[in-house]
């Protein structure tokens, strides 16, 4: 079934084509290429991606996650329509975990931001889904190159799901936001220590009405937790703002500041150095994304795995002996 070719496919140069013109629907198209699992949509989607490359790299990269409730959606719209008032295009994209089962992501009901969707110059693409976190994450980073040739400067990738996909989008933007609620008792609580060093910024959503002041209490406490962790290597002091998103009070501020982050990592060459960084770990998650796929698509692997699986759970064989007897086995089909 993978080696099916999908009719109405166009050439690699009409896509490419359309996608240096703002087509949105041939840009849509192509994504759903790169998105494809069928190995003659993987040679075109190579071809594309290539291609494109020199016309992309061009935007700033936002990540932005946040705690359950935290209004992100509202949030992101509030921010995508201030960028467009200040001439900006914006793509919206996401990675969620939760894609590997479900084969999508809720980001694909644009309901949620439908004013933003409605704009001519906003992108909104759902989650690819995949089998591991890695090939969700791959695939949004092609989707990304794509959506900046096609002269989107400004790219928001979301986190929906939780666990490790903060890790996954601070690995390809430029600059981390962390959404956050006051009120919630203990103001640190249920966030990671590591989600906490990642971010660039703190953003104390839903400070409007009556939660001002509790607003304000939570950017004190988040302010003296982020002078704990040590200096990044950008050189940029992660900074904690507060902004209701529904009253839209504080979502200039937030540009504001990547702008003065986008400055100084200009200057001290942390922008570049990054971006290469980024670029060779890419190349290393594409090269283990490969191998997962011809290690578990074997069919004799497959086999073997099924009588190991049962030998261990009768304590015929340890689990490490295990691995390294099918580890040998692949080996021998190289």
């Amino acid at each position: 079934m993978k080696n099916y070719k999908p009719k109405g496919r166009l050439s690699a140069n009409q896509y490419i084509d359309g996608i240096l013109k703002g087509d949105r629907v041939l840009l849509s198209r192509a994504i759903t290429i790169i998105e494809s699992n069928l190995e003659s949509d993987k040679i075109l989607a190579k071809e594309i991606v290539q291609n494109i490359l020199p016309n992309a790299g061009n935007s700033i990269r936002i990540g932005i996650t946040g705690v359950p409730g935290v209004g992100k959606s509202t949030f992101i719209e509030a921010f995508g329509k201030y960028l467009i008032t200040q001439g900006k295009r914006v793509a919206i994209l996401s990675i969620d975990p939760s894609s590997q089962r479900s084969k999508g992501s809720i980001l694909g009901d644009k309901t949620r931001m439908e004013e933003l969707a409605n704009l001519q110059e906003a992108y909104i693409r759902p989650s690819a889904s995949g089998d591991t976190l890695g090939g969700v994450a791959n695939k949004t980073g092609e989707t990304m190159l794509l959506c900046e040739a096609a002269g989107y400067d400004v790219v928001l990738i979301e986190t929906v799901g939780v666990g490790q996909s903060e890790t996954a989008v601070h690995g390809m933007t430029d600059f981390f936001l962390l959404l956050m609620l006051s009120g919630a008792g203990d103001e640190l609580q249920g966030i990671k220590k590591g989600i906490m060093e990642m971010a660039d910024m703190v953003v104390i959503n839903k400070a409007d009405g009556d939660n001002i002041r509790m607003s304000e209490m939570a950017r004190l406490q988040y302010q003296n937790a982020l002078h704990i962790f040590p200096q990044s290597e950008s050189g940029w002091s992660p900074v904690v703002s507060t902004a209701s998103a529904i009253k839209n009070i504080g979502i200039s501020n937030v540009w504001n500041e990547v702008l003065k982050f986008k400055h100084l990592v200009d200057e001290n060459g942390y922008f570049e150095k990054n971006r290469n960084h980024q670029q060779i770990q890419w190349m290393y998650n594409n090269v283990n994304e490969e191998l997962k796929r011809l290690f578990y698509g074997s069919k004799n692997i497959a086999v073997e795995l099924n009588n190991l699986e049962a030998d261990i759970v009768t304590s015929k064989i340890s689990p490490v002996k295990a691995a390294q007897k099918i580890i040998e086995e692949f080996k021998k089909s190289i």
